[in-house]
């Protein structure tokens, strides 16, 4: 426990963007406070928004969240099933929003298809984990954030098991066997399962909730499917589709986290078609 005298002498005062005082602590603060006293950098952040004080890192989604939904934020654990396109985007947003502990698992390694639109692909990456650089960029992102990285492929014999404790997992697969398995890991593990998928300018998202399955709905049931492979191996991956559906994903995680309202309704899913400048919502059935 940090005492509060402690963090008020660490504390500066500033203005944020609306003409209000407030006070904060910054980054490098932060890691002084978490060496001097032995702590780990979020206990030292939540210690400080439990104060009052907030951590600069977080001011500009303080008027979003409010100090408690960062709060919220700081405590969560997310699971996040894969780590390229979609996950990869979503890793990065959930640590720079704070969220504590990740969770992710992918059992791929980059290649130079990645490169179009993956955000943790470079040319000196080709050939590595993608776990392992999703980690190793996250710290440089967030050292206030965990990440736990799992090199394999996710199956009913793991996944629930690597999402053990989550509050909620993102789907960013690519494929429509390990989806199913996802999803049944979630309702084992009661928690809700936030649905992304993207095929050319095409996008949907639904938060599926544990007691409401939904993606027989979406995509048919297991044993109807001719095919595993879903249309985006057809219609490509175009750089601005996964950055656009893991930030609706993310955006969603956020809102459920930090309890706020507007989190998608069980059984709709959106799909937002940035060709034609559409979007809306359907009616599934479970």
């Amino acid at each position: 426990m940090i005492p509060r005298k402690v963090l008020h002498q660490f504390s500066r005062e500033g203005t944020n963007p609306g003409g209000e005082k407030y006070s904060y602590i910054t980054v490098d603060d932060v890691g002084k406070l978490s060496s001097d006293t032995g702590a780990g950098s979020r206990a030292v952040e939540l210690a400080a928004l439990k104060a009052g004080i907030i951590p600069e890192r977080y001011q500009r989604s303080i008027g979003t969240v409010g100090i408690e939904g960062q709060i919220k934020l700081l405590e969560a654990r997310v699971g996040v099933a894969g780590s390229g396109g979609l996950g990869g985007i979503a890793l990065e947003m959930l640590a720079r929003m704070g969220v504590g502990t990740l969770v992710a698992i992918d059992d791929d390694t980059f290649d130079d298809s990645n490169l179009n639109r993956q955000l943790l692909s470079l040319e000196e990456n080709l050939g590595r984990s993608k776990v392992e650089i999703a980690a190793a960029r996250l710290k440089m992102v967030n050292s206030a954030v965990d990440l736990i990285a799992n090199y394999c492929r996710g199956d009913l014999t793991n996944l629930p098991e690597i999402f053990a404790g989550c509050d909620l997992v993102i789907d960013c697969l690519d494929n429509l066997r390990s989806r199913f398995d996802l999803e049944k890991s979630c309702v084992k593990l009661n928690v809700p399962l936030i649905h992304g998928a993207i095929a050319g300018f095409l996008g949907q998202i639904a938060v599926i909730r544990p007691d409401k399955p939904l993606l027989a709905s979406i995509y048919g049931s297991e044993s109807d499917r001719s095919s595993d492979k879903g249309v985006e191996r057809e219609l490509g991956n175009p750089a601005t589709t996964p950055t656009m559906i893991a930030s609706w994903q993310v955006s969603e995680a956020v809102k459920y986290l930090a309890g706020l309202d507007g989190v998608l309704p069980s059984g709709k899913m959106l799909i937002i078609d940035m060709y034609s400048g559409e979007s809306y919502q359907l009616e599934l059935t479970a």
